[in-house]
């Protein structure tokens, strides 16, 4: 099954890119590497949720903000890979989650990008991964995701 077969089968479609916020570009493609930007999770130009994970948002909606996140990032990566059939592996996730102080979950929110990447790549979809918990992301927004993934030449 491609990877476009199994966005459907989950119903969801790679969305346009989101703009860049601030002075850089979505996604930079370097020989069969690709590097994303940090991906907000925007739906439909918007951020839904807003605030610090523990405090304002709580793990399960953080958890599926991230997935909203490896859905940009994915077509962030899409947009200058020639599309996502393009895409072989996801190698590398870095996921920034917005906390409170006393909150430690951090890597329970990054698996929605992860879980998600794993459902539309299959084996390919496995990754190294950092989960990082900050004191704000930008425009207050609870995650931020950004993928590596390898392309065909």
């Amino acid at each position: 099954m491609t990877a476009t077969e199994r966005l459907s089968e989950l119903g969801l479609r790679l969305p346009e890119v989101a703009p860049p916020v601030a002075s850089y570009v979505p996604a930079v493609r370097d020989g069969d590497l690709v590097h994303t930007s940090g991906q907000l999770p925007f739906v439909d130009g918007e951020l839904a949720v807003t605030g610090k994970v523990g405090a304002d948002v709580d793990p399960d909606t953080a958890q599926q903000l991230a997935a909203t996140c490896a859905l940009n990032a994915i077509a962030a990566a899409a947009s200058v890979a020639g599309g996502i059939e393009n895409i072989e592996r996801v190698v590398k996730v870095v996921g920034f989650v917005s906390s409170d102080p006393s909150f430690t979950g951090q890597p329970g929110v990054v698996n929605g990008a992860s879980n998600l990447l794993r459902d539309v790549f299959g084996d390919a979809g496995q990754h190294a991964r950092s989960a990082v918990g900050v004191a704000v992301l930008p425009l207050d927004s609870p995650v931020e995701v950004e993928i590596v993934v390898r392309v065909r030449s």
